[in-house]
């Protein structure tokens, strides 16, 4: 069997799938005709996507909120149901926080922060994991960021958060690294996504060694890389992309 029709058979879980990195991989996955399972918050988004990729390959989607337990228990039914099978997972939904120093933070929007970057992982690789056993193994990415291994003012709930998943990507993949299940994370810097469209673009290159915005494609190749068999013996590992931002 060529590596085409292998990747053919296989099936991705894609988080935070309708826009920015979550898109750009399930449409690198789309082109090798991997099935894919599709979970954003934007109905609209991921309609207009699955609409855009479903000549490609076989896909279902679902809209509904990561941090509920039951909507991704849920999904990974669906999977299991029409696919038998789960062999590659980006969890990727995330959220940013406000500019405030740690004092100035409201528990609400601490807690909010949390949910949607840390325990909605939890969930998914909760239920995703016993699936991807029942497979034979799999690739898991999570995204945390290039705040996920250092710091930066006034952006104290994002920044533990992204810490919190690097941490679990490193536990969870000594849990199962004998199980023939990978989990790695990808640290991107500001990659030009709806998540900071509001933020002056030349403001945020010029932070960069590299004097630019990575793309969500760019990302996406990382993703699909660790997701790959050349990447096998890549496990527990945290591969920053951020054109240089965290080594100045």
């Amino acid at each position: 069997m060529d590596n085409k029709s292998k990747i053919t058979q296989r099936v991705a879980m894609i988080s935070g799938a309708a826009s920015g990195i979550g898109k750009a991989a399930a449409c690198a996955m789309a082109e090798q005709s991997c099935r894919l399972c599709l979970l954003d918050l934007n109905a609209q988004a991921l309609e207009e996507l699955k609409a855009q990729l479903q000549d490609k390959t076989e896909i279902i989607s679902f809209c509904g909120d990561v941090t509920d337990a039951k909507f991704i228990q849920s999904a990974v039914s669906v999977i299991e149901q029409q696919f038998g099978r789960l062999d590659y997972v980006l969890n990727n939904a995330g959220m940013t926080s406000a500019a405030k120093g740690i004092a100035d933070i409201e528990f609400e929007e601490w807690h909010r922060v949390m949910n949607v970057n840390v325990n909605s992982i939890y969930y998914c690789l909760h239920y995703q994991i016993p699936l991807m056993l029942k497979s034979g193994g799999g690739s898991i990415v999570n995204t945390s960021s290039m705040l996920g291994v250092i710091g930066t003012k006034n952006r104290s709930a994002y920044v533990t958060s992204k810490h919190a998943v690097t941490g679990m990507t490193k536990a969870a993949a000594l849990d199962y690294a004998a199980d023939n299940i990978r989990v790695n994370s990808v640290h991107p810097g500001y990659i030009e996504t709806p998540l900071i469209a509001h933020i002056d673009s030349e403001m945020l290159a010029a932070k960069h060694p590299v004097g630019r915005l990575g793309t969500a494609e760019e990302v996406a190749a990382l993703v699909k890389f660790l997701w790959s068999d050349e990447a096998k013996f890549i496990t527990g590992s945290q591969y920053v992309i951020d054109g240089g931002y965290s080594i100045q």
